[in-house]
């Protein structure tokens, strides 16, 4: 999941976005989604790397990276994860936790950001599916390339 230090949230923005690259007055990214809008986020703007984001677990020392999540969540339900977010309880999108990671913790991991959670899962499955490429087998396609 190497390709999340790529990925971005934008705050009070939809989807999620591939970082192209850092302008003077902040940075450029690409929305992934069908339409590959291309757009500059001012520098005041609050941007989250999917790569620094994790997920709280009981034991409060240690928090799970994201991308393990994901990672779990294609492990265990690849590409038929039938969970409709808009519709879903509290107790449904709980137990979804409870299947790819038993040990989050449901007191400070809040409903919405499973929501979320499962709402990036699908746009990087049909957008960036590369991404759950493990990082070993990206080295050695890459490597395959350069030889030829």
């Amino acid at each position: 999941m190497d390709l999340l230090k790529e990925v971005a949230h934008i705050a009070g923005k939809p989807g999620l976005y591939r970082i192209v690259k850092p302008g003077r007055a902040g940075v450029i990214v690409e929305s992934l989604d069908a339409k590959k809008e291309k757009q500059m986020v001012n520098a005041s703007a609050q941007v989250s790397i999917l790569k620094d984001i994790s997920m709280y677990t009981i034991d409060h020392n240690v928090s799970t990276p994201l991308g393990d999540v994901m990672m779990k969540i294609k492990e265990v339900h690849d590409d038929s994860l039938d969970l409709d977010v808009k519709i879903a309880s509290k107790s449904q999108l709980f137990d979804f936790m409870q299947t790819v990671m038993p040990d989050f913790d449901s007191d400070r991991v809040r409903e919405s950001d499973v929501r979320k959670l499962i709402t990036w899962y699908r746009i990087l499955l049909t957008n960036l599916p590369e991404a759950f490429v493990a990082s070993a087998e990206v080295e050695s396609t890459e490597e395959a390339k350069t030889a030829e």
